[in-house]
């Protein structure tokens, strides 16, 4: 080891016949032998010449800890394989942080009922992930939401009385949703978190535990004060002796105050998933108190079927320029899963490139625009010599950008597949014509003709082709459907003639048998029906039946 070299850094001395490497520490040595594995590769890709290049490479990161976070909960519990394959891929771009985002998929013992059907992470599943993260020092820690988007468990009778209201509540966008928050004035409801945290701190070994906190939906604005005295019951249990507590960051933002009340030593991690989030003047408003703070940006794949690339990246990168600007020594990146996980993995890839790229050697990668990180993917992801799927995910990636109006955190392009009651036209989609629908249609056809022409020698590459093409084929079905509504009297899916209706259903049914095939190829089967619940709405809508308006999705209350 390097004393001249930072934590995690290392130098790579290439000469005509031989190589060496110096690092800092053994995750320095770690990094600097990925490095010199993508070189190889690289030449013998034909790059360089074909052999590898003379010269030195000295190489540290700007960001001390580099995370992402994947949402295991809404609905998608990827299976082992897909996790280690996640793992092995983010460790070799040097990312050292993962958290799995938990709401009912860990098999918590003698609390059966809530995750019976999701085929959760056993105490097992997550040594053996831990261990696989340990390997490549990636950092596995626990994260598991306490206080909002606890819907299913509440959903139970068991645990009904533990929240603030019961049954169907409307959320602060006006759906009907099953009621989703703790009350923290409940000391049942505290035994319950405290027997989460326990089984949980039994099996992960990391220091730091995510206790969520976000949305509490049902807590009332004038008793938001609850939120720092419920922070503080969490902090002082002793199940949290010797541990770090993370919580979201959206309370702060909401009700300054409260940072005042929080428990000394707690994490904030400030999200925020659009291009022009202020990360900087939040972590300023917080370090000034004395806060730690984690940055967390998006990738911005859901509720939006195949992404939203360019506002992922720009997102991520101002993120990091915070972090790098302030020196914050955390930056996580988020996917999460809303309304049914309906996109395919790899349009979540750009923007976990994009965390991996701007928090080392910012001020090489700091440039990067989609383009450049299409053809990143190309050659570290796909390993696709003919340079076409990064292409791909980018054109369609972009694609609800030719949309006249666009809204924080979804895509106006697909809304009316998740929520086929809203009429086209008018709300989100106010000005929406056929030359949007066509120029939408004629991007779709070319990445399908760039992902056909593809080489991926990936081992899972013929995967990948079909889940790129399948999104691209969810997104024509969607412009054929706003065509036949934008030509009707109201824009609503219940005045679209019989015949085209039929035709949306019989197409959407092949596209849900392709998405049941897909799904299972990287995920456990537990969640698939309330994923496919999503399509399955649409479809009965096509067929005639009534949209429902107060429609958000298949859970209910038993």
């Amino acid at each position: 080891m390097s004393r001249s070299l930072p934590a995690q850094g290392y130098r790579i001395e290439l000469a005509p016949t031989s190589v060496r490497i110096g690092a800092g520490d053994e995750a320095g040595a770690f990094y600097g032998r990925c490095t010199f594995d993508q070189l190889a590769h690289l030449a013998t890709r034909g790059w360089f010449g074909g052999r590898l290049p003379v010269g030195t490479v000295v190489d540290w990161p700007d960001v001390e800890r580099r995370g992402v976070m994947v949402d295991v909960s809404r609905d998608k519990v990827p299976t082992l394989d897909t996790l280690f394959a996640l793992v092995d891929r983010l460790a070799a771009w040097k990312i050292n942080h993962l958290e799995l985002y938990m709401e009912h998929t860990f098999a918590y013992s003698g609390h059966e009922e809530v995750w019976a059907q999701a085929d959760p992470y056993t105490a097992d599943d997550i040594r053996a992930l831990e261990a696989h993260c340990a390997a490549q020092h990636v950092e596995l820690a626990a994260n598991q939401n306490t206080l909002g988007h606890m819907e299913r468990w509440l959903i139970h009778p068991r645990y009904r009385d533990l929240g603030i209201a019961r049954g169907m509540v409307r959320n602060p966008f006006g759906m009907l949703r099953p009621a989703s928050t703790l009350d923290p004035a409940n000391p049942a409801a505290l035994h319950l978190v405290r027997d989460l945290l326990g089984q949980l701190g039994d099996v992960f070994t990391s220091p730091r535990v995510h206790v969520g906190m976000d949305e509490p939906w049902e807590l009332p604005a004038e008793d938001h004060g609850s939120w720092a005295a419920w922070a503080s019951k969490l902090a002082t249990c002793p199940e949290m002796d010797g541990k770090t507590m993370l919580v979201w960051g959206d309370m702060l933002s909401n009700f300054p105050d409260l940072a005042d009340s929080l428990p000394e030593g707690t994490v904030v991690c400030e999200w925020g998933y659009e291009a022009g989030h202020p990360f900087g003047d939040r972590a300023s408003a917080l370090i000034e108190r004395g806060i730690e703070t984690w940055l967390c940006p998006g990738t911005s794949s859901w509720l939006s079927v195949v992404g939203r690339l360019t506002n992922a990246v720009d997102n991520t990168r101002s993120a990091a320029d915070a972090a790098v600007a302030a020196g914050i020594s955390s930056v996580m990146t988020t996917d999460w899963g809303d309304f049914g996980h309906l996109q395919q993995l790899p349009f979540s890839d750009p923007g976990l490139a994009a965390v991996a790229a701007f928090t080392w050697c910012a001020r090489t990668n700091r440039h990067l625009d989609p383009p450049a990180i299409a053809a990143l993917l190309d050659m570290h992801c796909y390993d696709d010599p003919a340079g076409r799927i990064g292409g791909a995910i980018a054109a369609l990636g972009d694609v609800h950008t030719l949309f006249p109006l666009a809204f924080p955190n979804l895509s106006t392009l697909t809304l009316h597949l998740y929520l086929p009651q809203l009429p086209l036209g008018s709300g989100f989609t106010t000005g929406l014509d056929a030359t949007h629908l066509d120029a939408v249609s004629g991007v779709v056809d070319t990445a399908r003709s760039a992902v056909a022409a593809a080489r991926p020698e990936r081992v899972d590459g013929a995967l990948v082709l079909e889940e790129v093409d399948a999104g691209a084929d969810l997104v024509l079905l969607a412009c054929d459907d706003a065509r036949a509504r934008l030509a009707t009297c109201d824009g609503r899916l219940s005045s679209v003639p019989d015949v085209a209706r039929q035709d949306l259903a019989r197409r959407l049914a092949e596209i849900t048998d392709r998405q049941r095939t897909l799904w299972l190829a990287r995920n456990r089967a537990g969640g698939l029906a309330d994923s496919l619940a999503w399509l399955d709405h649409l479809r009965d809508c096509y067929q005639g039946e009534d949209c429902d308006p107060d429609w958000a999705g298949p859970l209910r209350c038993l």
